[in-house]
C-alpha cells in the first residue's frame, strides 16, 4: 500500500475517533454525571472503539500483554503515544492521571476526566500537585484506582531518550503504593505528532510489580531500567533499531 493511501486512511481513522468520543461521550453523559462507573464506561468503551476501528482502518493490531493490576497502584509507563494512554486506561479497572490543567476546558474529554478522578495540574506546579495528591490519600479523599504517571513527563519518540523524573519517586515513596511499570513500543506505529499510522503490532506490557519500600534512589534506578529494557525490546520486536 502506498504511503499516500495510508495516510488518508489514516486521516479519516483520527477524525472519526475524536468524533466518536464526541457521540459515546453524550451517550454516557447522563450516567457519567451522577456515577463515576458511569464516566468508566464511556472511557472505556472508547477505548475498545479505537482499538478495534484501528485494526480495520488502518492495518494497526494492539495488544496488551503482562497482568494489568485491579489494586490501588502506582502505574508508571513508558509515553510515546496517545495510544499508551488508551491502551493502558483500557486495560485497567480505575484508572486516572497527573494531567495539564487546561485539559479541563476540553470538550468532553475534561468533564470525563474530572469524573474518573484525574488530577488537574498547572503548569510548573507538579511537585505542589503531588504533595495535595498525597494528603488526599492520607484523608480518604482521593478516588480509589490505578494511579498512571508517565516518569519522564511527556511523550518520548522511539529512540530518543530523556530522564526520568524524581517526581515518580516522590509520588512512589509518599503513597507507599505498590508500583506496576508499564513498556510500550506503541511510537513506532502511532506518532507523538502527526497524521500517519503505521500498520503493525502495537504493544504495551505491563511489568512485574516494583513493591512499596525502597528507597527513592533504588525504585528510579530501577523503574527506569526495567522500562527501557523492555520498551527497547518491544520496539525491535517491531523492527525499529532502539540504539541505532
Amino acid at each position: 500500500m502506498s504511503y499516500g493511501v495510508q495516510w488518508l486512511r489514516s486521516l479519516i481513522f483520527v477524525v472519526q475517533i475524536y468524533a466518536m468520543m464526541g457521540v459515546l461521550g453524550i451517550l454516557f453523559f447522563p450516567w457519567a454525571i451522577v456515577s463515576r462507573k458511569g464516566a468508566l464506561a464511556g472511557c472505556h468503551a472508547w477505548c475498545i472503539w479505537v482499538r478495534w476501528s484501528a485494526r480495520w482502518m488502518v492495518g494497526l493490531r494492539t495488544e496488551v500483554r503482562g497482568t494489568p493490576p485491579t489494586s490501588e497502584v502506582l502505574v508508571a509507563a513508558k509515553h510515546q503515544s496517545f495510544l499508551d494512554i488508551i491502551l493502558i486506561f483500557g486495560a485497567v479497572p480505575a484508572g486516572k492521571f497527573i494531567m495539564k490543567r487546561e485539559l479541563m476546558w476540553a470538550p468532553v474529554l475534561g468533564l470525563y476526566a474530572l469524573r474518573i478522578g484525574c488530577v488537574p495540574v498547572n503548569r510548573g506546579k507538579r511537585s505542589a500537585a503531588i504533595k495535595k495528591m498525597v494528603a488526599d490519600v492520607a484523608k480518604g479523599r482521593q478516588q480509589p484506582g490505578q494511579l498512571i504517571i508517565y516518569p519522564q513527563g511527556t511523550r518520548i519518540a522511539p529512540g530518543v531518550k530523556a530522564p526520568y523524573k524524581v517526581g515518580s519517586g516522590v509520588l512512589y515513596s509518599e503513597l507507599g503504593q505498590d508500583c506496576v511499570p508499564v513498556a510500550a513500543n506503541v511510537g513506532v506505529f502511532w506518532p507523538r505528532k502527526g497524521i500517519y499510522r503505521k500498520p503493525g503490532l502495537a504493544v504495551v506490557e505491563f511489568l512485574p510489580t516494583i513493591p512499596a519500600g525502597k528507597s527513592k534512589g533504588q525504585f528510579m534506578a530501577e523503574l527506569e531500567e526495567v522500562v527501557e529494557t523492555a520498551s527497547n525490546r518491544l520496539m525491535q520486536d517491531a523492527g525499529f533499531d532502539a540504539d541505532a
